[in-house]
């Protein structure tokens, strides 16, 4: 056993300015791997770089051919991350019945396109380079039970853990494991006032058996086990971490 350490790992962590993907940078950090995390605007992304004394990396997942040129870009400096935790996406609640089309490619723009051609952007340099690489995504309990008003978000998540499957299948000649999380609700800057919420929350910890919801840090440990060498032999799987929600 090492201690979980990543020492001597590059890894890229998508949309790490705030909530999980923050959590996981530092998390990541702080076992040692060096960490370029990515944000759509500049300032968020120099932000990024100073705490981790690595590069901005200006990234947006709906930009398909953007985000190629950014990974390029990367590699062609010498940069070539060995992690990847595909943590940016999208979720616009909608009743089913309200549910917009402008809405519907919006979150499976970001959560399933932009998610699968990243992915591959870095896979084909792992590929040609011989890497032996190893992603997570970060995907949700919404992909696994109906949730009121997550229609597009949770098909979206259905979606990735079979884009999981299926990339971990393809790719295990070439040594590249794809793994997936499935996390419940987490505290961040941006669900907190909905989860503190005492006429919202009351019924969503109901539903966990635990009777909590997550902090970022409880997906930001698993998301790094399974991206180290104490989960070698892990790949194709979708690991919940959801307090007991989709077990009833």
């Amino acid at each position: 056993m090492t201690d979980f350490r990543l020492d001597g790992h590059v890894a890229l962590v998508t949309g790490a300015s705030r909530g999980l993907g923050a959590a996981i940078a530092e998390t990541l950090h702080e076992l040692g791997a060096i960490v370029y995390g990515t944000s759509r605007n500049l300032p968020d992304a120099e932000r990024i770089a100073s705490r981790f004394d690595s590069r901005p990396v200006v990234l947006d997942i709906d930009d398909v051919d953007g985000a190629s040129s950014a990974i390029d870009a990367l590699v062609l400096d010498g940069v070539v991350p060995d992690l990847l935790v595909n943590n940016a996406g999208v979720n616009i609640p909608q009743p089913a019945t309200t549910v917009d089309p402008a809405s519907w490619d919006r979150v499976y723009a970001s959560n399933v396109r932009g998610t699968f051609f990243l992915t591959q952007a870095v896979a084909r340099h792992w590929i040609r380079l011989g890497v032996e690489g190893s992603v997570v995504t970060i995907g949700s309990q919404a992909g696994r039970v109906a949730i009121a008003d997550r229609a597009a978000y949770g098909s979206s998540k259905a979606a990735v853990e079979q884009l999981t499957r299926n990339l971990a299948f393809e790719w295990a000649p070439h040594r590249i494991r794809v793994n997936a999380v499935a996390p419940t609700f987490v505290y961040t800057d941006l669900t907190r006032s909905t989860l503190d919420d005492p006429s919202r929350s009351e019924s969503l910890r109901a539903g966990v058996p635990l009777g909590r919801f997550g902090d970022p840090s409880e997906v930001a440990g698993p998301v790094a086990f399974l991206l180290g060498s104490e989960a070698a032999l892990i790949t194709g799987h979708t690991l919940v971490i959801d307090g007991g929600f989709t077990i009833h």
